[in-house]
């Protein structure tokens, strides 16, 4: 009498059996005293329980999974954004400065998080040090897997050829007398050579009644994917390495005036870690003139600038000066750095003068432009010789011409009719407590104004080589003109240079040219196994091609096609070749006859 489906069941579980349909006394049977610990009593499977050595094991083989490379790249991608979104200190401290009086709410909620140094930040380095680690987890164990593979002998040939996607095979009549093992023979020897000859490696497996050789290649792909993978993670150490030997500094420099390379000497210096500001490589530049090309009104572009030039003479400790040029993206090298040209403007000169006729003041101040057509913004500050301390806010136009409204603008970068404003305030400029305050602003909560609007007195309009009254009777001041006898320019410019060292930079470029050749190689080189395989099968012998791709190949189909016609072509000739030799002269056949 047979057993329903849930006798049998309830059977083999009394009996313990893992299989409901066993007896406990199979092979595979288990009896309940005989089961493991995580085996429950309904016969499921339990997760044991993981130490602290289990799970440090699950998160390392966690982080060193490809697809876990992968995201932290793609973090690294998006969190270096808000570098490029946000000043950065290292970069633009005056960038920075002015985002906090823009946006004085906003400025401490970033810098809390660390987006004015996103580079230095800790979130930034630790997605940096992770997919450093990740990255190495990865590539070790797959260096070592691809250096016995590539150690290792082609693989045996497959005994059905024909069951393969990729297959051909061709027949060779067989002369009369001819010797069919040794046809194959000969066919397998030149697969071989031949294979050899395109890149393949090869291994002949002979059976009995079957001759065959075994090639493949394109382990150069995988060579490529790890010379990528180890050419990131020396982009990533030369990147964490080489920033601690990088500095950069920013500098005004106005025509006539000369820049030392000491730190002194920086309007804004940012050393790496590993850099020493007081041994800094000595040598001066000198700006001899600024350069601006302007298209002439009327014409195509009419007023924009074509070409900037700072025409520079520098000079290394104890060598002779050389000449040089700073153009924008063509920045000039000395002793190591790279000076960028990063900006240009006017520096009017001024000189202010006490009532008894004292100079108390008297340099070229940069504007900072505030438009297309270099409408600029200046500040002199003259913190002594005056009854107070005196700070003066000037605009200044290259080319003046009122406006409707009676105010001045600027309608050409050039100079063609310079004028310059200026509002007078006195009072503190806030310089005596030693607290650090910007050249290019000037607060004015500590101080009254003088002259302009919301004044009885009008601002002080010059034009190159005037002068003017100060309030109250405190003196004067006048806008030099710097033309000589009227020769040359009568305001004279300056250029803001960054000066750059990057230690990494050569090391960066190397190993990025590293990991764009590896990837290359890793997405056009086809890893293929070839087989040729020979059958004698009386008077002929049947040939064998066959080829198999590890992921997508769609030109193995036609390398198959390649190789069977390249072999059915060359073993065609070697055979007439031997029927050729075989058969004996004319002469000696008819005296045989």
């Amino acid at each position: 009498m047979s057993r329903s489906p849930s006798e049998s069941r309830g059977a083999g579980r009394g009996s313990g059996s893992g299989d409901p349909l066993r007896p406990s006394d199979h092979i595979d049977g288990v009896a309940v005293d005989d089961r493991t610990p995580s085996e429950s009593d309904d016969g499921s499977i339990t997760q044991p329980a993981l130490g602290p050595l289990g799970w440090a094991r699950w998160a390392w083989r966690q982080l060193t999974s490809m697809r876990t490379a992968l995201v932290l790249l793609l973090l690294l991608a998006i969190a270096a954004v808000p570098g490029s979104i946000v000043p950065q200190r290292s970069a633009d401290p005056n960038g920075v400065t002015q985002y906090y009086t823009d946006n004085p709410d906003l400025a401490p909620v970033l810098d809390r998080l660390q987006l004015f140094d996103v580079y230095s930040s800790a979130w930034f380095s630790a997605i940096y040090i992770l997919l450093f680690v990740s990255l190495i987890g990865c590539v070790i164990p797959r260096t070592k897997h691809h250096w016995k593979a590539l150690r290792a002998r082609p693989p045996r040939t497959p005994a059905r050829l024909s069951r393969l996607d990729d297959h051909t095979e061709s027949f060779v009549e067989l002369a009369p007398g001819q010797d069919a093992a040794g046809v194959a023979g000969s066919a397998i020897d030149l697969a071989a050579a031949q294979l050899k000859r395109a890149g393949y490696r090869v291994e002949r497996y002979d059976a009995p009644g079957a001759l065959s050789v075994s090639a493949e290649r394109g382990y150069l792909r995988e060579t490529g994917n790890l010379v990528f993978h180890i050419a990131l993670i020396g982009v990533l150490i030369a990147v964490g390495l080489g920033g601690g030997f990088t500095y950069t500094g920013q500098r005004v420099v106005v025509e006539g005036t000369t820049f030392v390379n000491a730190l002194t000497d920086y309007s804004s210096f940012n050393p790496g870690r590993f850099v020493d500001p007081e041994r800094l490589t000595p040598y001066s530049m000198t700006l001899d003139s600024f350069d601006v090309t302007y298209q002439a009104p009327g014409t195509a572009g009419g007023g924009q600038a074509g070409d900037f030039a700072a025409h520079v003479t520098t000079q290394l400790s104890g060598q002779d000066p050389t000449d040089g040029v700073v153009r924008v993206n063509h920045p000039l090298t000395i002793a190591g750095d790279r000076v960028y040209l990063l900006g240009n403007g006017y520096a009017p000169t001024l000189t202010v003068r006490n009532a008894a006729g004292d100079v108390v003041f008297h340099d070229s101040v940069p504007f900072l432009p505030q438009d297309a057509n270099l409408t600029s913004l200046g500040v002199i500050k003259v913190p002594d010789g005056l009854p107070e301390q005196l700070g003066l806010v000037g605009f200044f136009y290259p080319t003046a011409q009122k406006l409707d409204s009676g105010a001045l603008t600027s309608v050409f970068g050039d100079l063609v009719y310079p004028t310059l404003t200026l509002n007078v305030y006195a009072g503190d400029l806030g310089i005596d407590d030693g607290t650090p305050r910007s050249v290019y602003t000037l607060d004015t909560s500590s101080m009254t104004k003088l002259t302009g609007m919301d004044t009885d007195v009008s601002s002080i309009e010059l034009v190159p080589g005037q002068s003017a009254e100060l309030p109250n009777g405190w003196g004067s001041v006048t806008f030099d003109d710097e033309s000589l006898d009227g020769e040359g320019a009568s305001v004279k410019r300056f250029a803001s240079l960054s000066i750059h060292r990057d230690a990494a930079g050569p090391w960066v470029l190397t190993f990025a040219i590293l990991s764009l050749a590896g990837l290359l190689a890793a997405l056009f080189v086809p890893r293929r196994r070839m087989w040729v395989k020979a059958t004698p099968d009386g008077n002929t012998v049947r040939i064998e091609y066959a080829g198999l791709a590890r992921g997508e190949d769609p030109a193995l189909r036609a390398a198959v096609e390649q190789v069977s016609q390249k072999h059915g072509d060359a073993l065609e000739t070697v055979l007439r070749a031997d029927r050729v030799r075989s058969q004996p002269p004319a002469g000696e056949a008819s005296d045989r006859a």
